[in-house]
């Protein structure tokens, strides 16, 4: 049913986009601007292609820390210096006045610390959990995107990676088919969303105990659908998982199994200072296995294997406040809450997770191109999930072979200096309490320099 779903919408779209009703000339009569920038009129010509790049390079360093044991998971408590290293193309080619289409190809390489294991909430989100540090080429994003208009009032955007410059209605519907990262839509924040130029920390970048669906690298297959108005937004996604928790291959077979998604976005303003309020519900459905009954099955360590089967449920909800306080200035906070029954299956080993930080622009001191940012974030794990680690369990990212729990901690500062035009040089330091939420190890401090180009 799910599969028959994605082949009619993807036919419907085409067909919709191919229409003498949606698939007007780009040279008709544009409707007034009820959002008209200076120097962008209403009839300004809109891009029908562009190219963009970005290079993201981040050396991190963690000291030695107190270890009073080692599992199959643990972060070494030796010193570790470690690099990555991603490369983007971005294009966009307009079909018609509706349609475009978005690939990406992009090359990642490098190593993380302890091959990606230790902390729940990991330091670098230019890491996937890709235990190899030979780089490689693949297609991050290769997806149609249609929208339509369901209104007259338009505002200008401007020319950015997979975005072309010109007018956007205000009132739209957007639908996505193809590849994609459902993180692109959904979680966002103006002031902790992007780690090739804000925060690292995977657990500040997007709500940490959302599972998100997507492969290793962090991608997925599927459809996306958001309605846009004035001052609100809906959206919806259904899309593939992997066949394999923390697996490179997604699974085909959405019958069964796959990752569905629901936010509601908010737009307001506090005494004239723009503020966005999101509420995410995801429900997905994988070959999973569950705590209980891995530990009810007996074995020393417990072992999820058995009790993984297709159709497994996982759900839960995020929410995320953003809100200006003046300008150059923000302020975010995020809490999330997931089921705690069920392993986790694409994103990191987070049960429960709040976060809260600020965003200061450099106008301030007169470097308007730079930006500081302060966080902090605290993880926890489920009462299901803390037994079977204790019991010697592992997963894919943590696992000391027993544990003492402590709630995982940890604050991240970074500067972004604006070095010349299209380079920014960031440094970051992150403090880490309970690392994989065991008080026998640790605290760990990292410390990062990211290189990051773009133009």
């Amino acid at each position: 049913m799910a599969t028959r779903y994605l082949y009619e919408l993807t036919l419907t779209l085409l067909l919709l986009c191919s229409s003498p009703i949606f698939g007007q000339d780009e040279t008709a009569e544009t409707p007034a601007s009820e959002d008209q920038q200076p120097g962008n009129p209403g009839n300004h010509k809109p891009e029908r292609w562009n190219v963009h790049f970005q290079i993201t390079s981040i050396v991190q360093h963690h000291g030695s820390f107190y270890s009073k044991y080692e599992g199959e998971n643990s972060l070494p408590a030796h010193a570790e210096n470690r690099v990555s290293i991603t490369a983007t193309v971005f294009m966009t080619v307009r079909l018609n006045s509706n349609l475009d289409v978005i690939l990406n190809p992009e090359i990642a390489g490098g190593k993380g610390f302890g091959d990606v294991t230790g902390i729940a909430g990991f330091t670098n989100g230019e890491m996937p959990r890709v235990q190899t540090a030979t780089p490689k080429l693949y297609l991050a994003r290769g997806y149609l995107r249609g929208s339509w208009a369901l209104g007259d009032g338009t505002k200008f955007v401007e020319d950015g990676p997979n975005q072309l410059a010109g007018q956007q209605p205000i009132r739209r519907l957007t639908v996505l088919v193809g590849k994609f990262a459902v993180t692109d839509y959904f979680d966002c924040n103006t002031y902790s969303h992007d780690p090739r130029t804000q925060f690292m920390n995977w657990s500040l970048m997007y709500n940490g105990a959302w599972d998100y669906p997507a492969d290793v690298r962090g991608y997925t297959i599927g459809v996306m659908q958001e309605l846009t108005m004035r001052r609100w937004s809906v959206r919806t996604a259904m899309v593939m998982e992997p066949t394999t928790a923390n697996g490179p291959t997604l699974d085909t077979r959405m019958t069964k199994n796959r990752g569905q998604l629901a936010e509601g976005e908010l737009r307001f303003t506090t005494k004239g200072n723009p503020g966005k309020l999101r509420v995410l519900g995801f429900l997905h459905r994988e070959d999973a296995g569950t705590f209980r009954e891995a530990l009810s099955i007996g074995g020393n360590p417990p072992d999820l294997g058995p009790t993984r089967r297709s159709g497994t449920h996982k759900y839960g909800t995020a929410l995320n406040l953003e809100q200006s306080l003046a300008e150059g200035i923000g302020l975010f906070s995020r809490y999330g809450w997931s089921d705690g029954k069920t392993e986790t299956w694409a994103f990191t080993q987070i049960d429960r997770s709040i976060s809260g930080g600020v965003s200061i622009n450099g106008r301030f001191w007169k470097r308007p191109a730079d930006h500081i940012g302060v966080a902090a974030v605290r993880n926890y794990l489920s009462g299901d999930q803390r037994s079977f680690l204790s019991a010697g369990g592992v997963g894919f990212i943590i696992g000391d072979g027993r544990l003492t729990y402590g709630p995982e901690s940890i604050v991240e500062a970074y500067y972004a200096w604006r070095a010349v035009k299209g380079w920014t040089i960031t440094g970051d330091y992150q403090h880490i309490q309970n690392p994989a939420y065991n008080r026998d190890r640790g605290p760990v401090d990292a410390i990062s320099i990211r290189l990051h180009w773009e133009k």
